[in-house]
Formats: C-alpha cells, sequence, structure tokens
C-alpha cells in the first residue's frame, strides 16, 4: 500500500499545508497536487461532491503526489468505508462529541483487530490484484484518522476525545466555533483563540497531531508557533485571493 506522506511529515514533526477542496473537481485537487501542497481534504462534509467524483478526485491527488485525505458529514461506517475504498489516505470525521463517536471512527477506519472495517477488494486495495494478506497491516498503519472539535459539548468532552486509541489528529474548527460562541464568522476572536490554543496543548501532550486552518501567512505562523503542524485553507480562499489580486491589478495597470 501507499505510504501515506501526510502522516509520515507530522509524526516527523514537519509543517504541512493544503486545502479543503469543495468544488466537484478532480483538476482543481490535481493543480493543487501539482502546485506542491502536502494533501488536500476532499470536502464531502459540504457541497455537492458525490462518491463517484470524489473517487475521481483521489485519483487526481494520487497523480500529482499528494495525499487525499476526505471529510466525510455521516460517521457511520458504511459509509465511512467507500471512501477508503475509494482510495483515500484518511478521514476527517466532523461534529466528534465524545469518546464514543471517536471510538465509531477508529472502528470504521481500521480492520480487525484494531477496528471493525470489512474486507473488500477496492481501488485501496488495487482492486485485489497483488495485495496479499500483509494489505490490511498495512492499511491500518498508513490511513490517518482525524476527528474535528467544534461544539460545545466536544469542548467539555475533549479529554476523552484526544485520548482516543488510533486517533491521529484532532482538528479544531473556528468557523464552528465562534457560531457556537456567538460571534459568527469570527474566526481570530479571543474566545476562539483561547479555546484553541489550550486544546492544542492537550492534543499535544497526548502524543497527538493538532490540527487547525491557517487562512493567510501570518495566520499560519501564528499557529504553527502554537505547535500546530496540520495547517488547512481552502482551494475556494486561494481562487478569491488570486483572483482578486489579479482583477485589481490588471484594471489598475489598464487605467480603469
Amino acid at each position: 500500500m501507499k505510504k501515506n506522506v501526510l502522516k509520515q511529515k507530522l509524526d516527523a514533526g514537519q509543517a504541512t499545508l493544503g486545502p479543503f477542496v469543495g468544488f466537484p473537481s478532480p483538476a482543481i485537487v490535481e493543480t493543487m497536487g501539482w502546485l506542491g501542497f502536502d494533501f488536500v481534504i476532499i470536502d464531502c462534509e459540504h457541497g455537492p461532491i458525490d462518491y463517484e467524483t470524489a473517487e475521481n478526485m483521489i485519483r487526481a491527488a494520487e497523480l500529482s503526489n499528494t495525499t487525499a485525505i476526505v471529510r466525510i458529514g455521516l460517521n457511520e461506517q458504511q459509509h465511512i468505508q467507500r471512501y477508503l475504498e475509494a482510495g483515500a489516505q484518511g478521514v476527517l470525521i466532523p461534529l466528534v462529541n465524545n469518546a464514543a463517536d471517536a471510538l465509531k471512527v477508529v472502528n470504521s477506519v481500521k480492520y480487525p483487530p484494531v477496528g471493525k472495517r470489512g474486507s473488500f477488494s477496492g481501488r485501496s486495495a488495487h482492486f485485489g490484484v497483488g495485495a496479499g494478506p500483509d494489505y490490511f497491516q498495512q492499511a491500518n498503519e498508513e490511513t490517518f484518522v482525524a476527528v474535528q472539535i467544534e461544539t460545545p459539548e466536544a469542548i467539555e468532552n475533549a479529554d476523552e476525545i484526544i485520548a482516543t486509541p488510533d486517533v491521529d489528529a484532532v482538528f479544531l474548527g473556528p468557523g464552528d466555533l465562534s457560531l457556537n460562541f456567538g460571534v459568527p464568522g469570527q474566526m481570530e476572536h479571543e474566545k476562539v483563540v483561547a479555546t484553541i490554543e489550550a486544546l492544542v496543548e492537550k492534543i499535544k501532550a497526548a502524543g497527538k497531531h493538532p490540527g487547525t486552518l491557517g487562512n493567510h501567512p501570518a495566520h499560519a505562523k501564528f499557529w504553527h508557533d502554537r505547535g500546530v503542524n496540520w495547517l488547512v485553507s481552502s482551494a475556494t480562499r486561494y481562487l478569491i485571493a488570486g483572483g482578486s489580486d489579479y482583477l485589481a491589478g490588471t484594471r489598475k495597470a489598464l487605467g480603469q
């Protein structure tokens, strides 16, 4: 099975950068890979991406040498394993509110004896071609398991979520935290920042990888200085920022 480069880099203490991709577009994923991003998170929680398109977006990530993680909105084994069988190298599951939710993710992702994932020769197993009995152990070792803390209930139960065995990373969602704190859209509000800072320390102390948004260079550096090596933005944000800069600069040059 292909090595999970994102997981390797995080385990080595390296900073990693990548976007959420909410467009149903393999070409956008492929472009992110050729640009040099360490990973893409194919966002199947929000937006219109379906299973078949997600599979082709995973193929595009493989082609351009970037790690494909899928954010999946439904924490159910029969749902999660379909994306893994399509070739995803990891999952990010939102709205994990307690240890039972986190354990459910692990059980869906990992094969026995670690979890409860069912056997199937999909893309992840090369459709059964050349995938020997060691495939299951390799899949358990290489697949990246991440959960999101983004609600008051999850914050209250953070210690037990973070302590869940075989969870590699915990993503801290400032957008939903801001909504739940009554400061919608203020992702750099002092309460949001203080909450994430406290949770980052807990995640690091447990030997796990904290992740959050790094929407611009200063934002990414702020969190990296606090020990966050899994830094996420979005392809939409890149398009808006680059397009806006080009449009403003070109109109100025043309005297418009």
